[in-house]
């Protein structure tokens, strides 16, 4: 244990500019998506980019291409968010029925067992599972976040507590303190959603 603690101290200590940047920057957004601000996309898009260079130098390719997901989704997100009908927002948030639940899990299992393939069999990835599972229910948060779902917290709160453990132990110490940062928020995102849907529907 204390073995431990000094390596993820040592990590946190050689932190770069550059995933100290990412890190800020992604808190950020998920703060603003929180709050149902469109700012979410603009400055999540910068995190992203960036963590797509230091996944790769660190050889996590699936959480590599999970960034690359969150930019190109990030683009269409800001447009799904930013329509407007008679001065008012098109996408409101709702809670996903037994069908979106279905498609939901459906989404997370095909990308999990793909992403696993790819990286077992093309790649030297020394976290196969780890990373694939992770990146899959990333890229179901997304998937449901942009359609402004309830239920995209749920996927980001398993994201966050399986990504805290998968980055300390690659040596991205402050990445993995960003995903402890990431759990509270999704938490809280959770709440804030829930109560706007109870509050439009009294």
């Amino acid at each position: 244990m204390q073995q431990f603690i000094s390596q993820f101290l040592n990590d946190l200590h050689r932190t770069t500019w550059l995933e100290f940047i990412a890190v800020i920057l992604g808190i950020a957004s998920v703060i603003f998506s929180r709050k149902e601000n469109i700012l979410v996309y603009p400055v999540g898009m910068i995190s992203t980019g960036i963590f797509i260079f230091l996944y790769i130098t660190h050889g996590l390719y699936a959480d590599a291409s999970v960034n690359f997901y969150y930019t190109v989704m990030s683009i269409i997100g800001w447009v799904m968010w930013s329509k407007k009908t008679d001065g008012k927002k098109t996408l409101i948030i709702t809670g996903s029925s037994k069908k979106d639940w279905l498609y939901s899990i459906l989404f997370f299992s095909a990308f999990w067992v793909v992403l696993y393939l790819i990286l077992s069999r093309f790649t030297d990835s020394t976290v196969p599972v780890a990373d694939s599972f992770t990146s899959a229910a990333a890229f179901t948060g997304m998937w449901l976040m942009n359609k402004k779902k309830l239920e995209n917290w749920i996927w980001w709160i398993i994201t966050d507590l399986a990504s805290v453990p998968l980055n300390v132990s690659k040596h991205l110490a402050f990445t993995g303190f960003q995903y402890s940062v990431f759990l509270v928020l999704a938490v809280m995102g959770y709440i804030t959603w829930k109560k706007k849907i109870e509050n439009a529907n009294p």
